[in-house]
């Protein structure tokens, strides 16, 4: 799965906060994601981060596949 910095990922499950959207902060053997709607950051584990990712939003403005 091509995931860069700066992306928006289209999350699965909302945060508690309600937002179904993430920017991506690090990308590696784990992602930094840090939550659009209240600002939260985590740190997830790639393979669980790409098996919960609806859509993507490249930071160029293109749209990628799940």
């Amino acid at each position: 799965m091509d995931i860069r910095l700066g992306d928006i990922l289209t999350m699965k499950k909302a945060h508690p906060c309600g937002s179904r959207e993430w920017e991506v902060l690090r990308v590696g053997m784990d992602f930094r994601l840090r939550c659009t709607g209240c600002g939260h950051t985590i740190m997830i584990p790639r393979s669980k981060a790409e098996k919960n990712i609806r859509g993507v939003v490249h930071a160029d403005g293109t749209e990628g596949k799940e």
